[in-house]
């Protein structure tokens, strides 16, 4: 878990403030700046839950898509798509995965040139523990009940329409 900084005072907002005296109010560098801190705290301890296993929450990431999908394996194109990566960092994922014996890799009979990640029986045994862990400190969002960790995702949601991630419209939810 991260170590707490135990500050007397929010550094974000004393930066806004700081800010706001040199350059003028700007919310969105506060908010920025907030999201990120955010992310470190977040990832910090989701990293420290999965980490007795082996995994990073990448690693978990790609673990889980895998348990998503009907065969229990993906191109690795596929895998970066969906979790939105470089194929480099697939491929990176992919390797350590596979020396773990969480995955194998197998040559993709639709595309000769393509290969598949498939998940493992150690691999699902490994995610089905790690995701009771995750799910048992809330992913680390414990301060947020139910419906803030929806209107959080809702909050995030226009800024990953505008990057592109998906298309909006009627009927996506």
């Amino acid at each position: 878990m991260p170590k707490p900084l135990s500050l007397s005072f929010d550094p974000i907002a004393r930066a806004d403030e700081l800010w706001t005296r040199r350059w003028g109010a700007v919310p969105a560098m506060a908010a920025i700046t907030s999201v990120m801190r955010a992310q470190q705290i977040l990832l910090a301890q989701v990293d420290a839950v999965v980490k007795p296993y082996g995994l990073t929450f990448a690693r978990y990431e790609a673990l889980v898509l895998l348990t998503f999908s009907q065969a229990g394996e993906l191109p690795l194109s596929k895998i970066g798509e969906r979790l939105m990566v470089h194929p480099t960092s697939v491929t990176n994922t992919v390797d350590r995965l596979e020396r773990a014996g969480l995955v194998a890799r197998r040559p993709n009979p639709l595309d000769g040139r393509g290969v598949l990640a498939a998940i493992t029986v150690q691999g699902r045994r490994v995610v089905e523990d790690a995701t009771r862990d995750l799910m048992a400190m809330d992913f680390g969002l414990e301060g947020y009940d139910d419906a803030g960790c929806r209107e959080l995702f809702e909050v995030l949601r226009p800024l990953r329409v505008a990057a592109g991630d998906f298309s909006e419209g009627p009927g996506v939810v």
